[in-house]
């Protein structure tokens, strides 16, 4: 079914209309008749309809109450850094890292997601953790949308806090061994090899006599 307009003398009508097939043709029946355009526009009847029946549609929505003299307040958030630097992360395996190292410590905010969101804003807009809360009320970060500031806090303090003795092996004499050195050195131990393994060569097969004549000019 769709609208359309019917147009005589210098009136114009609208009507609904709808097309079916006949003996392998597409006919067109006119189902009802809504009346004058322009009575319909001034009086707002086209309107009211189109809110009545947006109701029974399940993809479209009419902005009825858009007032383009009043327009509503907009608010957008960023959602393109979030989207890469998760990919990495997650890639990279510091979320199960983080998982194993923090097992037995019962938080009750998301530890990971604060790490994630703090290590992504000293990327993007390196700032305090007091900026990193600001920052993130304009960029989409999912799962830290309840975070607060002392959840930041909590977690750069839980990154130094020293290991048990007996994981002190290597440490040095300045400091001792804490949560982000366990984390540095799991993260080394996963892509240690990298870039230890040959598949491709290349090397140059040009004539020593033809290198030898471009030098010389």
């Amino acid at each position: 079914m769709f609208v359309r307009t019917l147009t005589r003398g210098n009136r114009t009508y609208l009507q609904i209309v709808e097309s079916q097939r006949q003996q392998g043709k597409i006919t067109q029946r006119v189902i009802a008749s809504l009346g004058r355009l322009d009575i319909l526009q001034q009086s707002g009847g086209i309107d009211g309809l189109m809110q009545s029946m947006q109701r029974f549609s399940e993809k479209l929505a009419v902005l009825g109450e858009f007032d383009p003299k009043n327009p509503p307040a907009l608010r957008y958030r960023r959602i393109g850094a979030p989207l890469l630097f998760e990919r990495l992360w997650r890639e990279l395996g510091i979320d199960q890292v983080l998982a194993r190292v923090a097992r037995g410590r019962k938080f009750e905010f998301p530890l990971e997601r604060a790490l994630f969101t703090t290590v992504l804003h000293r990327l993007v807009h390196p700032g305090s953790d007091r900026a990193a809360l600001r920052w993130l009320e304009d960029c989409h970060v999912p799962g830290a949308q309840d975070l607060d500031l002392q959840h930041f806090y909590r977690a750069m303090a839980w990154l130094g806090t020293p290991l048990a003795g007996n994981e002190q092996d290597g440490a040095t004499p300045f400091s001792p061994r804490c949560a982000k050195d366990w984390i540095e050195e799991d993260l080394f131990a996963r892509r240690r090899n990298l870039f230890s393994g040959l598949d491709w060569v290349f090397f140059d097969t040009t004539p020593k006599e033809i290198l030898s004549h471009g030098q010389e000019g």
